[in-house]
């Protein structure tokens, strides 16, 4: 079977995607699949063999070497941010009917907006921040904010990851410069209060035709909050299993299945709470989880005694298992 291990993207988490990517290269059993590196950049779509770039025809998601065309059986999406993790490839490739790992378009699309999916898991009255939601040109008033959020809040670009342009606001002076640095995200943006409790993060799969939640990790970070500089440049300790007492881990647990099933999700996920009263309050999904060697979701397949390799048989089962819109 050959299989597309596509990595890159168009946002500044393209970095991150690129040693994701290179775990899915490793971890893929050889004895099934041919696997295969292929870039999705801003200026060029190709495939990777031997340091030589082959140009993806975006007709049909092939490439042509030694004058022969290679087509895929399936990709494995390991782009983190736009455009593998909003929806937008997951539509194309359902379009030329290639299976693709993980959640499907749609579910990309809505879990990739915070507002959205905020709006969509209060029908299920899961515990979460406040929040006002602005779009760039609106009015804005700080103190009608503060008053209504209270201080420390948080400003976030609507539809982002690992955490760029996200600022926690202590006092209005810093509010003008977390905005503007929000909007250089994206043209939407959410501010939300202030929880204070113990952040923990969950993996969540859909293994076995069953939602197993991998493993608990909580998140200490060295700066203010879990921003791009502790999850990536080592400014935080990780600690899985998170220790919590029986009753709440089974809360989180059951929260975290809760999120993931009201979402309608598949594939791979990792799920972000604050412990506030004992309560674990959303925070946000990640649909299409960090696979580098400093992401917390392989360390939670250890500590569930998963093998990558078997997690991986398992997306790409569910893959094929999922039709294409059009040929529904």
């Amino acid at each position: 079977m050959n299989v597309a291990v596509v990595m890159g993207g168009y946002s500044g988490e393209s970095v991150i995607s690129l040693r994701s990517g290179q775990l899915i290269l490793n971890q893929l059993d050889s004895s099934k699949y041919k696997p295969f590196e292929v870039h999705i950049l801003l200026d060029e779509w190709y495939c990777l063999i031997d340091d030589v770039k082959y140009p993806i025809n975006k007709a049909d998601f092939s490439f042509e070497k030694d004058h022969k065309k290679i087509q895929f059986d399936l990709v494995a999406n390991t782009i983190h941010g736009t455009p593998g993790e909003d929806g937008h490839m997951q539509a194309y490739w359902e379009l030329v009917g290639l299976p693709y790992t993980g959640c499907s378009f749609y579910q990309s699309a809505l879990t990739f907006n915070k507002r959205d999916t905020l709006s969509v898991l209060s029908k299920f009255n899961i515990p979460k921040a406040n929040s006002i939601y602005l779009s760039k040109g609106d009015e804005i008033n700080a103190q009608k904010i503060e008053a209504e959020l209270g201080l420390p809040f948080f400003v976030k670009p609507n539809q982002s990851g690992s955490s760029l342009g996200v600022s926690m606001v202590s006092t209005l002076d810093d509010f003008q410069k977390a905005i503007d640095f929000a909007f250089a995200e994206d043209n939407d943006i959410l501010i939300e209060s202030y929880l204070n409790g113990r952040e923990v993060s969950v993996g969540v799969i859909k293994y076995k035709g069953e939602t197993k939640v991998m493993g608990i990790t909580e998140i200490l970070s060295q700066n203010s909050f879990f921003d791009y500089e502790a999850k990536y440049l080592g400014k935080s300790e990780e600690i899985t299993p998170a220790d919590l007492s029986p009753e709440i881990e089974n809360r989180v647990i059951e929260m975290a299945k809760k999120v993931y099933e009201s979402l309608g999700m598949t594939g791979f996920s990792r799920t972000d709470f604050i412990i506030m009263n004992d309560i674990p309050h959303f925070i946000e999904i990640n649909t299409n989880p960090g696979l580098s060697p400093q992401s917390i979701f392989p360390q939670q397949a250890q500590f569930a005694k998963m093998e990558m390799r078997d997690l991986l048989d398992n997306e790409i089962s569910l893959a094929l298992q999922r039709k294409p819109i059009w040929k529904k």
